[in-house]
């Protein structure tokens, strides 16, 4: 078949691994591709190219489901792009609230670190804190 790429082809041409291609194919996101003779999957450039655009938008943090909404809509060329637009909206506001939640994750960290006075581990602040039992700061 001409024209068309393994399933290892297909991972070495986008960076994706074997099995998250399998996973993307399970969950609908990359549909389901033609068998050789031999049983093995073959892809086409249309499978390529859609495996492209999940790989960047999963490197820019979209979920599975955003995908799906975006591939769904890049396939009506026509159609005015707000609903897209709506979704990386979205997205962008998920992104700035786990911002804040890291930020404040990385202040209570900061703030058990610095109160560790480079004791014993028995008495280590950090330890203490993952397991929550702060020590009396007398």
């Amino acid at each position: 078949m001409a024209g068309t790429y393994t399933i290892g082809d297909l991972s070495r041409r986008t960076g994706v691994k074997v099995t998250t291609i399998r996973y993307y194919e399970q969950s609908g996101l990359l549909p389901e591709p033609q068998r050789a003779a031999s049983g093995h999957r073959r892809y086409d450039n249309a499978a390529l190219e859609r495996l492209g655009f999940i790989r960047q938008s999963r490197l820019l943090g979209f979920e599975p489901t955003a995908i799906r909404e975006l591939l769904e809509l890049s396939a009506k060329p026509d159609r005015p792009c707000e609903a897209v637009d709506s979704i990386a909206k979205r997205h962008a506001r998920d992104i700035e609230d786990r911002i804040q939640q890291l930020s404040a994750l990385k202040a209570e960290l900061d703030r058990v670190i610095d109160g560790c006075g480079q004791r014993k581990v028995g008495d280590c602040n950090v330890l203490q804190s993952i397991a929550g039992r702060m020590p009396d700061p007398s």
